[in-house]
């Protein structure tokens, strides 16, 4: 919705955090003759039950939309809808903030005018206040909730791989893919659409478009992980992701390559933090599903000690077990409470038989992980399941794992 169609309304904002926030700062300083009012659980149980008292809600990604009972719209689509500048928006299971903030990266190493917005970055309406011209690029980090209800497609539009995640939000795999889909239901003919051609149904979807698709392209990259700062097949695909977008842009290799030997990468994503009594310790608490914890394993060599497990989301462990006995790590930490299903699945395996810890303590987890992780090797935090059950968020779980590995690495 353009912004004045939000003049003299009265309106409720569902969801207070940092996004909720941010979108009664852009109403109070674009808006006339508008009320404007917000509720979220801390309001109360009943928060959403006066909807039918304002004339439009703005929802936050995180309620379903089944939950909203009157007309609404979402801080994203008042985004889309008053952004005067180029939108990328990066969308996939796995990979978002980091090939989001890459792209940035390069493109503000070549000189570009690039704003970073959304999950990754400030929030999106917080930003347009600030900047908001033709010459403007603003890059978008856009998660599965945000685009359930999308209604604008960005100028280029990224996916970088699609696997099951979410099923307790979309309920249904079809559904999660559906959403992802949204991203380009709404492209025009100049648009772009890069994709990952190792997906099948992404190649399927850029045949039914009539926007310009991209499948990613290859580039020249340093053959060695040693000489990139983000490591692992994965990241490759990322890079080649963030290469064909800023293509467009047309930057110079010299700022490319010094973009990409600059990056920084971000935390909990595959993060060394450090050797300690000749463990080396890395943070992978972005991994929370069996796919991107393989894809960990097979980045890193001699993984010796693994943590495992957190909230159950019906995922089928089979191969990641597979991975694990291939490798032959032999101390594994299990949290609740898919630690229980992949139990079974390694009890069931004849001739394996490793260490292993089942708790719900993340100091006793990190402590295990120095009496039996042989010297030399790795200890991976990479759970392959979302955090939950135990923690508030992977960010706390990573946190609380650097802890008390530099609490232990003291005493």
């Amino acid at each position: 919705m353009k912004i004045e169609e939000l003049n003299n309304k009265k309106i409720l904002i569902l969801g207070y955090g940092k996004e909720g926030q941010s979108t009664e700062q852009y109403f109070k300083a674009t808006l006339t003759g508008s009320s404007i009012e917000h509720a979220d659980k801390k309001s109360g149980l009943d928060y959403l039950e006066h909807q039918k008292d304002y004339d439009l809600i703005i929802k936050t990604p995180g309620i379903p939309k089944a939950l909203i009972t009157q007309q609404y719209t979402t801080a994203t689509n008042i985004f889309f809808a008053n952004c005067k500048g180029t939108i990328i928006g990066v969308t996939g299971t796995k990979g978002k903030s980091t090939t989001s903030s890459l792209i940035y990266h390069i493109l503000k190493t070549g000189g570009k005018q690039v704003h970073l917005v959304g999950n990754i970055g400030n929030p999106a309406l917080s930003e347009l206040l600030k900047y908001n011209g033709r010459d403007d690029i603003f890059v978008m980090e856009l998660s599965s909730y945000q685009l359930d209800d999308i209604h604008y497609s960005p100028h280029i539009s990224v996916i970088l791989n699609l696997f099951p995640e979410h099923m307790n939000y979309h309920g249904e795999i079809a559904e999660y893919y559906n959403a992802k889909k949204n991203i380009v239901k709404f492209v025009k003919p100049g648009d772009y659409f890069i994709y990952n051609p190792t997906y099948i149904n992404l190649g399927q979807w850029a045949s039914d478009l009539t926007c310009h698709t991209v499948p990613f392209l290859p580039h020249d990259i340093p053959a060695s992980d040693d000489d990139l700062t983000i490591q692992g097949d994965h990241n490759r695909d990322n890079i080649q992701a963030a290469l064909t977008v800023v293509d467009l842009f047309h930057i110079s290799k010299d700022d490319t390559i010094t973009a990409l030997k600059t990056f920084k990468p971000l935390p909990h994503r595959l993060q060394n933090i450090g050797t300690f009594h000749d463990i080396t310790f890395y943070d992978d608490a972005i991994s929370t599903t069996p796919e991107s914890t393989i894809a960990a394993l097979q980045t890193l060599k001699d993984v010796d000690t693994l943590f495992l497990g957190g909230e159950d989301r019906g995922y089928d462990f089979s191969a990641l077990v597979n991975i694990i006995i291939k490798k032959a790590i032999r101390n594994i930490v299990l949290f609740p409470n898919s630690g229980e299903k992949i139990r079974g699945l390694l009890k069931s395996q004849s001739g394996y038989q490793p260490q292993v810890l089942e708790t719900r303590n993340m100091a006793d987890a990190v402590e295990f992980a120095f009496t039996h992780t042989k010297k030399n090797s790795i200890c991976l935090l990479s759970t392959a399941s979302p955090s939950y059950s135990v923690w508030k968020n992977f960010e706390e779980k990573g946190d609380l794992f650097k802890l008390y590995v530099s609490r232990y690495e003291k005493n």
